[in-house]
Parts: C-alpha cells; sequence; structure tokens
C-alpha cells in the first residue's frame, strides 16, 4: 500500500515537472549549460522524458524500464541544476535562494533513492 502511494506520488512529481518544461520552456533554456547544444530541444526531450517516465512507473510492465531510465535522466540533468547555481551566484542572488540551490544538488541523491525504492520489484 505504501509502495502503491509513492509510486503515484513519484509519478504525479515527474509528470508535473515534464509539464513544466513545456509551460516555462524559457526558464528552463535559461539554465541550460552553454557547452550544451540545442536547449530547447534538449529542454523539450527532457520534458517528454520526465512525463514518460512518470507514466512508466506506474505500470508493471513499464516499470523496470521507467525506474533506469528517470535515473539516468537525474544525472542527466545534473550539469544544468549545477548552472543555475552558477547563474545565481553571478547574478548575485539572495543567500537564502542560494542555499536552496546548494541543498538541492544532494536531493538528486534522495530523488534517485526514492526512484529505486518506488519501483523496485516486489521481495515475495
Amino acid at each position: 500500500m505504501k509502495r502503491n502511494l509513492s509510486r503515484w506520488l513519484l509519478a504525479l512529481f515527474f509528470i508535473a515537472a515534464g509539464t513544466f518544461h513545456f509551460l516555462f520552456i524559457a526558464n528552463y533554456e535559461g539554465i541550460m549549460p552553454p557547452w550544451l547544444p540545442w536547449h530547447r530541444a534538449l529542454v523539450i526531450i527532457s520534458g517528454l522524458c520526465e512525463i514518460a517516465g512518470g507514466l512508466g512507473v506506474l505500470w508493471h510492465a513499464t516499470r523496470s524500464c521507467a525506474r533506469y531510465g528517470l535515473i539516468a535522466l537525474c544525472l542527466a540533468v545534473l550539469p544544468a541544476n549545477v548552472q543555475m547555481l552558477l547563474n545565481a551566484q553571478v547574478a548575485h542572488a539572495s543567500a537564502w535562494w542560494l542555499t536552496l540551490l546548494w541543498v538541492r544538488l544532494p536531493l538528486q541523491t534522495l530523488l534517485i533513492a526514492w526512484i529505486w525504492h518506488a519501483t523496485r520489484p516486489r521481495a515475495d
């Protein structure tokens, strides 16, 4: 029961996050590292992958693929998270915002752990 709720919350989290890529595309493009090409395409692809991964955790047949895909996605977006922090530092953002961005980086590890736990096969 708890794991089922966790899966639904995880799905909702990633579906919402992926949807935001389309609603706020310019914001996401703004945190893309300059060394990456095709910013808009990468924002769209990552948004689609988040939505697909979120949906994928809901069905047993796709859950394993969603698990590995979402974990890979969390690792792939790490450069954008770092770039967001760097942009905030250059802009002399407030201390509380910088703190949140610093805290966000290790939270990726907890997000990966949540993905792994919520989507792992049942131990019967």
